[in-house]
């Protein structure tokens, strides 16, 4: 669940070099609708953001995490608390605030992205416990979804009134690419050897909860998330289906 979902590598083909630049997309993006920034594609799927948040929304599979990992740190080292609202996922800045609809039940909660996960394809967010029983999600484990970037706190703009939230960039950053996930430090030196001969970035991140150390390996480094996105593609396409991209 969440950010401890081991990530093992596929077995190894035959791999050509990610280009510096990532080839141009075959596919054209869909037009952006007026007074909307430009469609972006994360996981194979476009989304238009929203005017009000420079943010985005997205529909896919929520689930959550809970007991197991309660009291462990969580990726902006925080110690998680099952009890509070709050959520991971995959690219979204730490700290921004979201808005989870449940589409079967049309159930909604407000959490702050507080860590990285869920590393299940198809999988869009993960929910803490109290989140997951306000959306009823607990019983069936996941649940249809629609996510909504809210964007950051704001400050209130007089005494009593509510914050509020303001924008957040989404498109830009630091976006780097998971490959491999490791309990033993052996096997994540000895993939970052095999990748450091044929690309770029190569480089091994360490992550403890607290209770377990893991070994994450990376490689590549982009700027944009439309960059990232291309870049994903292609390692997927040459040997390393199960990538995906982290924010750092």
């Amino acid at each position: 669940m969440g950010l401890l979902l081991f990530l093992f590598l596929q077995a190894c083909t035959t791999v050509q070099p990610v280009p510096s630049h990532p080839p141009g997309r075959t596919e054209l993006p869909p037009p952006a609708l007026p007074g909307q920034p430009k469609p972006y594609r994360v996981y194979g799927a476009w989304y238009h953001p929203l005017t009000n948040a420079s943010g985005f929304e997205e529909q896919g599979i929520a689930s959550w995490y809970g007991e197991e990992f309660h009291g462990r740190k969580t990726s902006n080292g925080e110690i998680y608390d099952m009890y509070a609202m709050t959520a991971a996922h995959k690219t979204l800045p730490l700290g921004t605030y979201v808005r989870v609809h449940n589409l079967s039940n049309n159930r909604s909660v407000d959490v702050r992205i507080n860590d990285r996960g869920p590393f299940v394809r198809g999988r869009i967010i993960d929910l803490s416990y109290t989140a997951a029983k306000e959306l009823g999600v607990l019983g069936p484990g996941t649940a249809p979804v629609k996510v909504v970037a809210l964007g950051a706190p704001a400050e209130p703009q007089a005494p009593g009134q509510p914050a509020g939230y303001r924008p957040v960039d989404y498109y830009s950053g630091n976006f780097t690419f998971q490959v491999g996930a490791f309990a033993e430090i052996a096997n994540a030196e000895r993939l970052v050897q095999k990748l450091n001969q044929q690309f770029e970035n190569a480089h091994m991140v360490t992550y403890s909860d607290g209770t377990r150390t893991f070994y994450r390996v990376r490689v590549g480094r982009s700027t944009n998330l439309d960059q990232a996105v291309q870049y994903e593609r292609t390692l997927s396409e040459n040997g390393y289906p199960g990538v995906f991209i982290v924010a750092e």
